[in-house]
Formats: C-alpha cells, sequence, structure tokens
C-alpha cells in the first residue's frame, strides 16, 4: 500500500504544478477537476486520479455553465465552478467525433437530458438510479440518454482500489458493514479516460 500511497502522490504533485492555459468550452464540454470536498482523497485513492468531481459545460446567452451534482444536480457559472476546484486547476475534454454537438438537433437532445436531471438530489452512496446521482453518473446518463454515447465503463465498486484507511472509512461510514461491492459505479477517471474524448484545446 505505500507504493500505492507514493504513486498517488506524485499524481497529484504533477496535477498541482501544471495549471492549464485559460480554454474558451463550448456546449457538451466535460470539465474535471480535484474537489475540495469531504470525500475528494477517497474517490482520488480509490480511482488513482487526481479528478474526483466533474460536470458538463451548458451554455446561456453565450456564457459558460456547469451542470453538476453536489448537494442537488444545479447549474453554475463557470468561472465559480473553476474556483471553488483545487487551486482553480480543470481539464476540459470533448468528443472527438466533432460532427455529434455541431449537429444542432444532437445539441438540444443532450442539453434536454441532461437538463431533466435538474434538481435532483446528490447521491453519497453511488447507487446506479435516477433519484439521486452523483457527478460523474450525471455527465455519463446525459450523453447516453441525450446521444446514445457512452463514456467509459461502469464497473462494480470492488474493482476500485479500496485499500486505503482513508477509503475504508468512508465505505464504513456510508454503509456500515454492508458494503455493495457488486454496485456498478462509473467514475471520473473512467469519464475521463474514455477513448471517445480528447482534451480541448
Amino acid at each position: 500500500m505505500r507504493c500505492r500511497v507514493l504513486t498517488i502522490a506524485a499524481v497529484l504533485l504533477v496535477w498541482s504544478c501544471n495549471r492549464p492555459a485559460a480554454i474558451t468550452v463550448r456546449d457538451g464540454d466535460i470539465v474535471f477537476q480535484t474537489s475540495r470536498s469531504a470525500q475528494s482523497q477517497a474517490v482520488q485513492l480509490a480511482t488513482h486520479s487526481p479528478y474526483s468531481h466533474m460536470g458538463l459545460v451548458l451554455m446561456r446567452d453565450g456564457k459558460p455553465f456547469v451542470l453538476e451534482a453536489v448537494a442537488r444536480v444545479q447549474i453554475t457559472p463557470f468561472p465559480e465552478w473553476v474556483r471553488q476546484g483545487e487551486g482553480g486547476r480543470y481539464v476540459a475534454k470533448r468528443l472527438r467525433d466533432g460532427t455529434l454537438l455541431s449537429d444542432p438537433a444532437k445539441l438540444s437532445a443532450l442539453r434536454r437530458a441532461a437538463q431533466a436531471f435538474a434538481g435532483r438530489p446528490y447521491d453519497p452512496y453511488f447507487e446506479w438510479s435516477d433519484e439521486r446521482l452523483y457527478c460523474s453518473e450525471l455527465v455519463w446518463k446525459a450523453y447516453d440518454r441525450g446521444l446514445g454515447v457512452h463514456l467509459g465503463a461502469l464497473a462494480p465498486l470492488s474493482s476500485f482500489d479500496l485499500s486505503s484507511r482513508l477509503v475504508k472509512g468512508k465505505l464504513t461510514e456510508r454503509y456500515g458493514e454492508k458494503v455493495p461491492l457488486d454496485e456498478r459505479v462509473i467514475s471520473p477517471a473512467a469519464i475521463f479516460a474514455s477513448p471517445l474524448l480528447d482534451e480541448a484545446r
């Protein structure tokens, strides 16, 4: 486990030293950051990634906003969303196939699918239902239902690195002794690694 912790520390050190230049985000872009929430470090350790929070960019009157799942699914002005992340750092990704969102009908379908979740409460148990949602689930389902695009593969909770004391503590805090290891989960790291996405420049 010591090696794993050192690996995560090294990843986070590289992440903290590289602040990307500002980019012009577009409708449908997916943005990733290191959250300051209480569970952020546990997510990073379990997924071996610095990305613990994400959202979907939606334009309103020419200005970017981020649809995100926090206390509830809400729309947040993009500059505010950037500031809430660790060090104001973020990375944006967009579909490699640019023809999908250049089609107004398909972009509208994505926006409708995403905004249908507005107001739903946050899901601290990472259940695969529509009653409550977590951040990566929101983005995955918006793309699935709006465009039929699957951004990353769902994986059982047991496939993540649950070995650290911090992760074990969070699992016990949420589930007690009955951790649902078979629950299918989509992580920010899985979406970030999707071959259907490229980093926005």
